[in-house]
């Protein structure tokens, strides 16, 4: 049985979400702060890492420059105002009983996002993305055992898994640096698409669409890292929404589209080592069937034209979702009825 937050949390979300996407500049990390060496000024973007302040220099300073960054403050201050507004949203969906996110991981998304990996393509995937549907669709997850064990285990996600091209604005790397993040090398000790907070033990795993057949990880020059290619990844996040995480003051994120995302599951779950018996196609099953059982009566014609998407792209696709929705009547039913 679907169950629905309440039309005020519902509102509350769709107000931070909107919130989230008025506030985004072209910011920089922090502060900007005008600095003189030997009779010559220079302007850092100063911000913190935790209990630390960093510097990263700018330019020198000009008339130009000085403008820009006078400019730049302006927009931090009507952030600031906006940010109040958005921390009283985040506190409300808490209290509406949206699933919570631990500090680690919540800092971890928005230093990616003000990295500007979510507004140049990267997209959230996995588990992680599957728990920020309930803001979108108005479904409550609570201790749904298709989001995880636990209230505890819903709170901290031990692996982020990110879908990314390689067009985003900064380097991915001195990110990870401030935020003590160590690569973890691949199987052949030199790819690196994953990478492992040292403090809390978190994973990020990158993932990229495969473009050549057999094809395991593929080189991210602009980030400095290697990605995992999947199959069936590019229809995932073609198209991708964005979402907003109830941390802080509200991180902006993107997701792929529920019912693409529903339909994925399908896929993955009959592909999973260990066969579809294994308890993660277990998992990747029951998202799919709270997933297709929320927007077949919300967004059903989304739903359909997901469905014939992936069943169109021939039977390496149809047969998979057929192994799963045998498994599934009750999903395969509601497939059938749009």
């Amino acid at each position: 049985m679907i169950r629905r937050h309440s039309p005020l949390a519902h509102a509350v979300y769709q107000d931070l979400l909107g919130s989230l996407g008025d506030g985004q500049v072209a910011a920089l990390r922090g502060s900007p702060a005008l600095e003189e060496r030997s009779g010559r000024r220079y302007w850092y973007d100063s911000y913190r890492v935790g209990d630390q302040v960093r510097k990263r220099y700018i330019g020198e300073d000009t008339p130009d420059l000085a403008e820009r960054m006078a400019l730049h403050r302006e927009n931090v201050r009507r952030n600031k105002d906006r940010a109040g507004h958005r921390t009283r949203l985040v506190r409300l969906l808490r209290a509406e009983g949206f699933l919570p996110i631990d500090g680690g991981t919540g800092a971890i998304l928005n230093a990616l996002a003000k990295t500007g990996v979510f507004g140049t393509g990267g997209t959230i995937v996995g588990t992680c993305a599957f728990r920020l549907y309930e803001g979108a669709l108005g479904v409550r997850l609570g201790s749904d055992p298709a989001a995880g064990t636990d209230q505890a285990d819903m709170a901290r996600f031990e692996r982020l898994s990110l879908a990314l091209d390689d067009r985003v604005e900064a380097s991915l790397t001195e990110s990870f640096r401030d935020l003590e993040f160590a690569s973890v090398p691949g199987p052949d000790g030199s790819a690196v698409w994953t990478w492992k907070q040292t403090r809390s033990g978190t994973v990020i795993e990158f993932l990229t669409p495969s473009i050549r057949a057999g094809e395991a990880t593929r080189d991210l020059p602009a980030l400095g890292v290697s990605a995992r290619s999947l199959d069936f990844l590019d229809y995932l996040i073609a198209d991708p929404v964005k979402a907003a995480v109830a941390y802080r003051s509200g991180v902006l994120v993107q997701v792929p589209r529920p019912e693409r995302y529903a339909i994925h599951k399908l896929v993955v779950a009959d592909r999973r080592q260990g066969g579809p018996d294994a308890p993660k196609s277990q998992k990747d099953r029951a998202q799919a069937a709270l997933l297709i059982a929320a927007l077949a009566r919300d967004r059903p014609e989304a739903l359909r034209l997901a469905f014939e998407a992936a069943t169109g792209n021939g039977v390496t696709w149809r047969d998979p979702i057929a192994a799963s929705l045998k498994r599934m009547p009750q999903t395969f039913a509601v497939l059938e009825a749009l």
